[in-house]
């Protein structure tokens, strides 16, 4: 599941782990680690064997600068889709871990083994480097992380494999003090992937053996895509009732953030590299987004004004039980090209029929609207969103379910034309958002037939007194000194 973590009791933190560290142990364990720009994926497998009858849970060990890079973790059995539940145990400043309980489907009896795969996804977990690089330059970055894997449990044999998009690894650290659990050489390169290990008999991962042997390894590598943050997301999404319509906008602050530019910006040689079709790494031509199918009055627009290099493909609108497999294709190059430490503020906008997210419930009375979080952006992370969902005047009993816990949400009023008691505003905050949190809230909430009349009634009555106003208008006599009528 996404990162929706509970804290527990700091007693159970210190007790349930390293007194019970014999109740499993770790037959192997794998590490692969996906190298991006913004965002890092990894996938830990760990092979367990249970020593002890009834064990329901697993509990995995996050370094702490691995767990501040997390925004999204998953475990499941290997094999299978359904995750399971996590729980994360109390934070404790005086260790260099986190702990994270794994809910196990079944209880495990004695010498009983079971896959699990856990799966993160990193935000912000490389840095460009060098740090500048010119128009014409290649693009590098470094990822750090740690040697081994932490766990409570003893671990037969561990390795860690890193791969990059190409084969193009320009270094890589060779560990140090390590030989009572290499056999041969510790760390290797084949291709595109550095591989760490195997290391035999690892014991559990106390603050002695980190202390001791836990150390930081550096891949420097070059990278071929823009590193793409967006530094600010603000979505508004409005549901009308009466013109059956669900209206997104987007405002975005783009940002690349590869090696900032050297020297000045040439236009003569960006043409050339369009030309010969090959462009710099680190430059962000154009860009392709996936929208909603069945939307329509799309548009795209800057602080400057309208942005007509962009091209649209919209898809008919899909049935409910298959949104999410066909998309409407917006492909739209910026005003100009972005290269490293470079921005670009845009605004993106579409109507959509309110039909084909909404549904309402007779039994209940009550409208349940789904609302997409974001829109991703292939390999790139949202540093902070702001979602406001504004439903219609007059909904009452609001409630929602999202996918995971916001940073902070709030109902707030929001009034505009033809508005008499302005409508409800749910907001949410979130920040390091990912391709992996591109999910739905679902809200629900009840408009009564009162509540439905409430903007014909103003608008006719608003007209009404226009007319009145009118007729009295015409009655009235300003003139100052009136003519009397000649008999």
């Amino acid at each position: 599941m996404p990162k929706c973590w509970r804290a527990l009791p700091l007693f159970f933190f210190v007790a349930s782990v390293f007194a019970s560290s014999q109740s499993f142990e770790n037959t192997a364990i794998v590490r692969t680690v996906e190298l991006g720009g913004s965002v890092v994926h990894v996938t830990t497998t760990y092979a367990i064997k249970s020593l002890e009858d009834g064990q329901k849970t697993y509990t995995i060990a996050l370094g702490r600068d691995e767990k501040v890079k997390t925004s999204w973790l998953e475990a499941t059995v290997k094999g299978q889709n359904s995750p399971l539940q996590v729980k994360e145990h109390a934070f404790d400043a005086n260790v260099n871990y986190q702990l994270v309980d794994i809910a196990l489907p079944k209880a495990l009896s004695v010498n009983k083994t079971l896959n699990l795969v856990l799966e993160t996804v990193q935000t912000h977990a490389t840095e460009p480097w060098p740090t500048t690089a010119g128009q014409n330059d290649e693009q590098a970055l470094r990822y750090t992380t740690g040697l081994f894997i932490l766990s409570p449990y003893a671990t037969t044999v561990q390795r860690t494999k890193i791969k990059a998009l190409t084969p193009r690894v320009i270094s890589f650290t060779t560990p140090k003090n390590i030989e009572s659990f290499a056999q041969n050489t510790s760390a290797s390169k084949s291709g595109a992937t550095v591989v760490y290990g195997p290391y035999d008999n690892i014991p559990p991962s106390t603050e002695e053996f980190i202390e001791k042997y836990q150390q930081p390894i550096t891949v420097h590598y070059y990278h071929e895509q823009p590193v793409l943050e967006v530094l600010k997301l603000k979505r508004l999404v409005e549901i009308s009732h009466w013109g059956a319509n669900l209206n997104t906008q987007d405002d975005i602050v783009l940002y690349n953030a590869g090696p900032k530019l050297k020297g000045h910006f040439s236009r003569l040689d960006h043409q050339t590299q369009a030309f010969y079709k090959r462009p710099a790494p680190h430059v962000l031509p154009a860009l392709t987004l996936h929208l909603p199918a069945g939307i329509r009055n799309t548009y795209y627009y800057d602080t400057i004004g309208n942005v007509s290099t962009s091209k649209l493909r919209i898809t008919p609108s899909v049935p409910k039980n298959r949104q999410g497999t066909e998309f409407s294709v917006l492909e739209f190059k910026p005003r100009y090209p972005l290269l490293g430490g470079w921005n670009y503020s845009f605004t993106l906008g579409w109507d959509a029929s309110l039909e084909d997210s909404a549904s309402y419930d007779k039994s209940t009375g009550r409208y349940i609207v789904e609302v997409p979080i974001m829109t991703p952006i292939l390999g790139a992370v949202v540093n902070k969103e702001e979602l406001t969902i504004i439903l219609p005047e007059g909904a009452t009993d609001i409630q929602f379910a999202a996918p995971f816990p916001a940073e902070a949400n709030s109902i707030e009023t929001h009034t505009t034309y033809l508005d008499t008691t302005g409508r409800p505003a749910l907001s949410f905050n979130y920040k390091d958002l990912t391709v992996k949190h591109a999910e739905s809230i679902f809200v629900s909430y009840k408009v009564s037939w009162s509540a439905h009349l409430k903007k014909p009634i103003a608008v006719g009555t608003a007209f009404l007194g226009l007319f009145t106003l009118g007729m009295i208008a015409r009655r009235v006599n300003l003139t100052l000194h009136q003519k009397q009528k000649v008999s």
